[in-house]
């Protein structure tokens, strides 16, 4: 994989490399853009199931419908009956909607009442941590030089955290949080400008020296070299401070710990788990769904010419 032109970006999202050097970011849009995200993928009008393969899904234009909506996606996630394609489903909504109301702080008093008390915690963390990371972002003319790859397993994931915090120290809610926020999981195969690579965004010579002889692409190594990176910065004592290590950014400090306290109700995982991964550029969120792959930057015009938002 050539290096990547563009600065690593998330689906959430915001790069670090573990190397206490901040990267541009480009996450959800904020800035020069009255909304990143395309008007089709706030059509009241449209069924859920519509979606085309490779779109973002669609959600309700009024803000009341997108709450009660919301509200009902996030119950699902939670609910260990829901079936799988209906979990996906309410999960890809889910990250598209709160995508949707961290760039429209306006409509803050219309959805949080609208939100049940078991839920506002994670509401409103997750709705700081788009901010937060919206207010990293550097929207791009062009997708990057990427494969979007399916994540290791959930359940494969989930050990590898456990493993690595009773190792390190370093909560597995953290790491997780981190995991999600640079790569979505594993899901984004690519390098930073820097150079940065694997599901964590290690530096080969900040991995060479955390990662005890492991593979820096590997999901199991990569987390456990980040479990013992972070508590090598004082993890235990100021996990702020070590989570600054990774990324040079109190924004994103933010953020990773808004989703690690997220993370504290397992069943969170499962959502976050199906989220996509988005790309901010200066035409609007794009979706990169897996199985995108090039090796050079796609400009964003020529795109979505062939993939429609």
């Amino acid at each position: 994989m050539r290096v990547a032109l563009l600065a690593v970006t998330v689906l959430l999202t915001a790069p670090a490399c573990a190397s206490g050097t901040v990267h541009p970011v480009s996450t959800p849009a904020s800035g020069p853009h009255t909304s990143s995200m395309p008007a089709a993928a706030l059509d009241s009008t449209a069924a859920p199931d519509a979606t085309p393969a490779g779109a973002q899904p669609r959600l309700a234009s009024d803000p009341d419908e997108l709450a009660d909506d919301l509200v009902a996606d996030e119950l699902a996630i939670r609910d260990p009956s829901t079936p799988q394609p209906t979990l996906v489903a309410a999960a890809r909504r889910q990250q598209v909607a709160y995508r949707s109301i961290g760039r429209h702080p306006e409509w803050d008093l219309i959805i949080r009442p609208r939100i049940p008390p078991t839920l506002r915690d994670a509401y409103d963390r997750n709705v700081d941590a788009r901010r937060q990371l919206a207010a990293m972002a550097r929207p791009r003319d062009a997708l990057p030089p990427w494969r979007i790859e399916p994540p290791a397993p959930a359940d494969e994931l989930l050990s590898y955290y456990h493993e690595a915090e009773e190792a390190t120290g370093v909560g597995w809610n953290y790491l997780a949080a981190i995991n999600l926020v640079e790569t979505r999981f594993g899901s984004i195969v690519g390098l930073s400008a820097a150079g940065a690579e694997g599901p964590m965004q290690f530096l080969p010579s900040t991995f060479a020296a955390h990662g005890d002889g492991g593979d820096i692409r590997s999901p199991h190594d990569s987390i456990m070299a980040a479990g013992r990176y972070l508590a090598a910065n004082g993890f235990g004592a100021d996990p702020d401070h070590a989570i600054y290590r990774y990324n040079h950014a109190d924004e994103y400090v933010a953020a990773v710990k808004d989703y690690a306290a997220i993370l504290t109700d397992p069943a969170a995982f499962a959502g976050f788990y199906q989220w996509d991964v988005y790309y901010v550029t200066t035409e609007g969120d794009v979706v990169l769904p897996i199985g995108y792959s090039s090796d050079e930057p796609i400009p964003i015009a020529e795109y979505l010419a062939t993939h429609p938002q």
